[in-house]
């Protein structure tokens, strides 16, 4: 089952709820969760048409299911042009910080490496969103944009969680999983210039606040490590 969010944007209902978020937008699915995610989500799919698979970011919680959704739909690969070693390797982890925990996400988590048919660059369409390249929380970072609505999917340029605690709330994704945080808080500001009125986001519930949203970017410091 589907929850749907705007016109032809749809929540798919993971477990526990708003932790690892998948979206259909129109005909394409974007993200797929964790590798042991792949069963639910084709659930959860039946009864739509799906003609494409793009990731916001080729992360262990974005694209674990990649390949299962991929080979068992029969449609092609979409991410952002940085981030296809790694979805194409399935390797996760040697484009993330080297930190154990991202070690333990990478066993955990990462499914197989699947072809990208199509690198994904700034000012794409898919599904009548527009695409935006936001590095670094991973070098081929991207977000999808429809500024007829306002309506931003987000990808882990923050989340509405703290991972940590699993207490809602705005927050940069951590360090540890985020190559580059001074260019990922550049990404960020130029999400708050578009005052979305809904975002989307990897992890947490959707954020219908534009103002909150707006404020928090501008409360980021300038030093990643404050």
């Amino acid at each position: 089952m589907v929850r749907e969010l705007a016109d032809g944007l749809y929540l798919l209902r993971g477990f526990p709820r708003n932790a690892i978020n998948a979206y259909l937008v129109g005909d394409v699915l974007v993200d797929a969760r964790t590798k042991w995610a792949g069963r639910r989500i084709l659930s959860e799919l039946r009864g739509h048409t799906v003609v494409a698979h793009a990731l916001t970011h080729a992360h262990p919680d974005h694209q674990g299911a990649s390949k299962t959704v991929c080979e068992a739909l029969q449609v092609p690969l979409w991410c952002g042009e940085g981030d296809i070693p790694a979805a194409e390797s399935g390797d996760i982890a040697a484009f993330q910080p080297d930190r154990l925990i991202n070690r333990i996400n990478h066993r955990l988590m990462s499914g197989p490496g699947h072809s990208v048919d199509r690198p994904l660059h700034e000012g794409d369409d898919v599904a009548g969103f527009q695409v935006l390249e936001t590095p670094g929380h991973s070098l081929g970072h991207v977000v999808f944009w429809r500024e007829s609505d306002r309506t931003l999917i987000a990808g882990d340029v923050l989340n509405n969680v703290n991972l940590r605690t699993g207490m809602p709330g705005l927050h940069e994704p951590p360090i540890a999983f985020t190559p580059d945080p001074p260019r990922n808080r550049t990404s960020a500001r130029r999400l708050a210039e578009l005052e979305p009125a809904l975002v989307c986001f990897g992890h947490g519930a959707p954020l219908r606040d534009t103002a909150r949203f707006v404020d928090f970017i501008a409360r980021i410091p300038e030093d990643p490590a404050s």
